[in-house]
């Protein structure tokens, strides 16, 4: 179907299957592509755009002469797509539980009084911008 061997086609069904990609959700047009290749290139639409209807992926593949070969590289690079958006979501997710972790660990008594220190410095220098008087025991600021 896409002019590349048994194995490589076999090989990307399999991993389309794997992502839940399924060729009747994928909306598949040609183009013309630019670039060297001279008269057939100009007047054939060889390249490839697809869209992933569920998910709004689009991919365009113009590399190669051949337009089966072109749409076979395009549902490659769908799929390369797909897994680096949901390993992207994957590694979101992690860094959110990282950060509510390291908020809920306890500080050290040295941690907090240093945090405590530069809290009131900055009130200082609040104060100083808005020209009051600061008063660490004052409780009307």
């Amino acid at each position: 179907m896409f002019n590349v061997t048994e194995a490589k086609e076999r090989a990307l069904r399999e991993r389309m299957a794997r992502l839940g990609i399924q060729e009747e959700d994928l909306e598949e047009r040609f183009l013309r592509s630019g670039g060297p290749g001279g008269q057939k290139i100009n007047k054939t639409s060889v390249a490839v755009r697809l869209l992933h209807r569920p998910s709004g992926v689009e991919v365009r593949c113009g590399a190669e002469r051949s337009q089966a070969l072109n749409r076979f590289l395009a549902r490659r690079l769908l799929c390369d797509r797909m897994e680096a958006r949901r390993e992207g979501a994957r590694a979101a997710e992690q860094a959110a539980r990282e950060k509510i972790r390291r908020q809920k660990r306890r500080r050290s008594r040295r941690q907090k009084a240093r945090m405590l220190a530069e809290k009131r410095a900055h009130g200082v220098r609040k104060a100083e911008r808005t020209g009051r008087d600061w008063k660490p025991w004052a409780t009307d600021l």
